[in-house]
């Protein structure tokens, strides 16, 4: 059966930036932005043009400095919005307009004080007026995973006839399980008409911890475009991480899927991303974490050292430590950690990289003497194994 490859759409310049402190200037946005291209992402949401001059001039500017991936920039289904943003893509190679309107009952009552009718109809003016600027126009149906899926139908089914080219079902407030999300997309792909004209797009927020799994159960479904961060940066817990997305997508075969990413840029684009938006990167995050190949454990550590299988499903040069520049990380590579947690088998391998090539009796005299230093310390370095082999 032949793959299906899922487009990834990154965000982190718009929804990851909105995190209250991580604003970006310009020049850090065009940095940004070049290395998404070259990690080989589809599609840069660079902004939301009518925000502020800022964001306007900061489109444009990616706009000249970015040959291959598509450049996309939001808005509201406002004349003017879409007005600000065609300007705003002028230089764009391959350009796309994003704008849509809140679809659940929440938002038409609470937000807009009005009624399905009068939402369907914006919905389709909307992307028949986005549609005489630019060819490519993606509408996302805000709220979609609280939307009933009646309505989010219709609304499908508006957007489509006006000339959506692809159709964001967000799970703006992370509310859905998976399946309850993957249900909505099924749903759609059974019962709106020439829905096989469009692709259907993730766009899941993490606010019980499942924007993840929410994204892999929309593609399992039939969605074909990922909307995701580096870091999974954004709004209030944060994205689907672009990382995540990525490595789960290389290494569960059974999805049959591939994306255009070189996963061997994954770890330097967080070092990044984290740079110049102040965001730290949690230590135990997944794929990119500083942990993430880090082993204490003694039970660990000698599966480790008998073979890096045995509990590493990734290798650390796949996600590209190997091009790291921070040389304090041990060689960029799994790395065993020294605590009170570690046997012997770790113990002879650290000792072995600082030249010592001890024999068992040797080491069954430093083991007790290590361990009473590895209760008192957190962590074991270098220069407490030297002290310690000095001192017997």
């Amino acid at each position: 059966m032949q793959q299906k490859q899922i487009i990834i759409f990154d965000t982190t310049l718009r929804d990851g930036e909105q995190v209250p402190g991580c604003q970006l200037n310009e020049q850090e946005k065009i940095i940004i932005a070049k290395n998404l291209e070259l990690l080989g992402v589809d599609i840069i949401e660079a902004g939301f043009p009518i925000s502020s001059p800022g964001d306007f001039k900061s489109v444009i500017e990616l706009s000249k400095n970015l040959s291959k991936t598509r450049i996309c920039c939001l808005t509201r289904a406002k004349k003017k919005d879409i007005e600000i943003a065609a300007q705003s893509l002028r230089y764009a190679k391959h350009p796309r307009i994003h704008t849509g309107i809140g679809t659940s009952e929440s938002h038409i009552k609470n937000k807009f004080q009005s009624t399905e009718e009068k939402i369907l109809n914006i919905a389709y003016e909307a992307v028949k007026y986005a549609k005489q600027f630019v060819e490519d126009i993606e509408f996302y149906a805000e709220d979609a995973g609280r939307t009933d899926k009646l309505f989010l139908a219709k609304v499908c089914d508006q957007v489509i006839k006006a000339g959506a080219t692809v159709i964001n079902l967000p799970d703006t407030t992370g509310y859905c399980l998976p399946e309850e999300y993957g249900k909505k997309i099924k749903f759609l792909l059974e019962n709106v008409t020439n829905i096989d004209q469009v692709t259907l797009s993730t766009h899941c927020h993490n606010d019980l911890g499942l924007a993840t799994a929410n994204s892999i159960e929309g593609i399992k479904q039939g969605a074909r475009q990922i909307e995701c961060t580096v870091n999974g940066i954004g709004e209030r817990a944060g994205n689907t991480p672009l990382e995540e997305i990525v490595m789960i997508l290389k290494k569960k075969k059974e999805l049959n899927c591939f994306t255009n990413i070189n996963t061997k840029m994954l770890y330097p684009i967080s070092k990044l991303v984290s740079k110049y938006t102040g965001m730290v990167v949690q230590k135990n995050k997944a794929i990119i974490g500083n942990n993430a190949f880090s082993h204490s454990s003694g039970i660990h550590q000698d599966g480790m050292l008998k073979n890096s299988e045995t509990y590493e499903i990734i290798k650390p040069t796949e996600v590209g430590y190997n091009n790291s520049e921070d040389q304090n990380e041990e060689e960029n590579k799994s790395s065993i950690v020294l605590t009170a947690r570690s046997g012997r088998s770790a113990l002879i391998y650290r000792y072995k990289k600082l030249g010592y090539e001890l024999k068992k009796k040797k080491i069954d005299t430093i083991y007790p003497i290590f361990l009473k230093y590895a209760d008192k310390k957190k962590e074991i370095y270098d220069e407490d194994l030297k002290e310690i082999l000095h001192n017997i």
